[in-house]
């Protein structure tokens, strides 16, 4: 049995060390190399291990324009939507989940209906196929016993009309105003097709 003395935390220590020297050399992490074939200036040896894809940049990663994709700024039926539906108090908004559930909501004529609206995304694209609206309607009697019940009407296609309009304006401007900024048409890689 081993003796805890002040010497202990410094041997276990000393043994992690050795072990975990033992494990980054025998493991692929350290690669060795031949200075003959590798380039002296700093610069060159980046460009290369970047290309390589075995680097990565820190100053980079804070840096704004960052890649192709900047979340919900950068989709427009998620924007269109959120101005669609700027009357209604949200509820539930998950971007990484493509939901939007506003809370209840109702007019003053009639304070006993309250409407709840669920817009699903299925596709980041502006199609009618990409939004899944859906409405439900609580009925309140006058003891205040309410039921839910999914209501279909006409009103779901005419939001879902609404938000393809809108994210159609703003796609237009985002091109317009990236021809403006870099005088060239911005060209949308589609990985789908």
């Amino acid at each position: 049995m081993i003796k805890n003395n002040k010497y202990t935390p410094f041997i276990y220590n000393l043994i992690l060390g050795a072990f975990l020297i033992l494990f980054i050399t025998s493991c692929g992490l350290y690669k060795k190399s031949d200075a003959r074939k590798v380039s002296p200036n700093p610069q060159e040896r980046v460009k290369e291990n970047m290309e390589k894809g075995e680097g990565f940049r820190i100053k980079n990663i804070m840096k704004k324009n960052n890649g192709t994709f900047q979340f919900a700024s950068s989709n427009e039926m998620w924007r269109a939507t959120l101005d669609v539906l700027d009357f209604a108090p949200l509820g539930n908004v998950d971007y990484s989940g493509g939901l939007i559930i506003t809370d209840w909501f109702n007019d003053a004529a009639e304070p006993r209906n309250s409407l709840k609206i669920t817009v699903r995304f299925l596709s980041n694209e502006i199609r009618a196929d990409g939004l899944e609206i859906t409405l439900h309607k609580k009925t309140c009697n006058q003891n205040l016993e309410c039921s839910i019940k999914k209501h279909v009407s006409k009103t779901s296609n005419e939001i879902k009309l609404a938000i393809l309009k809108r994210a159609t304006r703003i796609s237009k401007m985002d091109q317009d105003k990236y021809l403006e900024e870099n005088g060239k048409v911005r060209i949308i890689d589609n990985p789908k097709f």
